[in-house]
């Protein structure tokens, strides 16, 4: 990756990471009423979503139906409505609007599929006397397995945590990392973790920028590349146990260890969120996130709607009965074999 390059994305990235959003998109001025506001968000989307094309939206067709339910003496809450429901057009994750009161999102990206997920047995697969380093949970289990759960990719972790992990779950037969149910977060921090499983620069992925304000108006594809990372590498078999709940950061995160060798993925096919959101602000002070920088895999295709595992597998009810996680046990039997 260029030099140049590297450091724009290594702050698009960091973008992707701040929980207080700052505005990113310059916009002309518009009537804090409820059609300037309206307009301002429809002229928002128009010229920096970047999937339109990709999930067929004709957004013209959208500000006709839903510009019709706009007028002047409409409430703040009545407004909220309407600019959700349009926003909710676009099915993504990525889209939210904030407000003082309330937060517009579409979450129909997990909540439309099965969890294949059970709190009840992830307590029972870690007991008690697990250990945590910054944020994730990881024990050996009984069959001489590594397993590690990370639920998330908001809290940083450092090299040192990462060497102590692997260290600890150095001499097991091989590794389960669970990331099932992890929204995102820092895809920093993705990148750090999934860097500790090769041993040489590999490609994971593209990205693009748009460069207009043109439905297609995008950049050329840029590599995105996976380094090795400083300290402990490991050099076992890896399962990545996934489920509609991995969405983000941890999306990319899956999409990385798939290009990392003796690693395989099992479960569900994850959520997405291939789009690296940005944020604006509206005339009345409320703030829209919207995906903004698509991206792709090794061989180009988008990763917004999901990426699928090696081995699907669903969590099966007779087996949640009997207190076992399907997902899990046929990781453990993958690396048994």
């Amino acid at each position: 990756m260029p030099i140049l390059f590297r450091k724009i994305y290594t702050l698009l990235l960091t973008v992707l990471c701040l929980s207080a959003f700052f505005s990113c998109v310059d916009e002309e001025e518009s009537a804090n009423d409820p059609k300037g506001n309206f307009e301002a968000l429809w002229r928002i989307m128009d010229e920096h979503y970047c999937f339109f094309t990709e999930k067929n939206i004709d957004w013209n067709a959208v500000h006709d139906k839903y510009s019709q339910q706009i007028n002047a003496g409409m409430n703040r809450m009545q407004l909220f409505e309407v600019l959700a429901n349009m926003l909710g057009e676009l099915k993504d994750g990525h889209v939210n609007m904030y407000t003082a009161f309330d937060m517009a999102r579409n979450w129909t990206w997990k909540e439309n599929y099965p969890s294949n997920f059970s709190d009840t047995l992830l307590t029972k697969y870690l007991g008690r006397d697990y250990r945590m380093a910054a944020g994730l949970k990881y024990r050996i289990l009984d069959d001489n397995i590594g397993y590690i759960y990370c639920g998330s990719f908001s809290t940083g972790i450092g090299n040192g945590n990462l060497d102590e992990v692997l260290m600890y779950l150095a001499p097991t037969r091989g590794l389960i990392i669970d990331v099932r149910n992890n929204g995102g977060g820092n895809l920093l921090t993705a990148e750090k973790f999934a860097a500790r499983f090769t041993n040489k620069e590999i490609l994971v992925g593209y990205m693009q920028h748009k460069t207009g304000k043109g439905h297609d108006d995008f950049s050329s594809l840029e590599k995105q590349r996976l380094k090795p990372g400083n300290g402990l590498r490991w050099q076992k078999s890896v399962v990545v146990l996934t489920n509609r709940g991995v969405f983000s950061a941890a999306n990319e995160f899956v999409k990385y260890m798939r290009c990392c060798p003796l690693t395989t993925v099992v479960g569900d096919r994850t959520g997405g969120g291939g789009g690296l959101p940005f944020t604006s602000e509206l005339p009345n002070g409320w703030t829209v996130r919207f995906s903004a920088c698509p991206m792709y895999d090794k061989n180009k295709k988008s990763v917004e709607n999901g990426i699928k595992p090696d081995h699907p597998v669903e969590l099966e009810r007779s087996d949640l009965l009997k207190g076992q996680d399907t997902i899990i046990e046929y990781a453990r039997q993958l690396i048994q074999q």
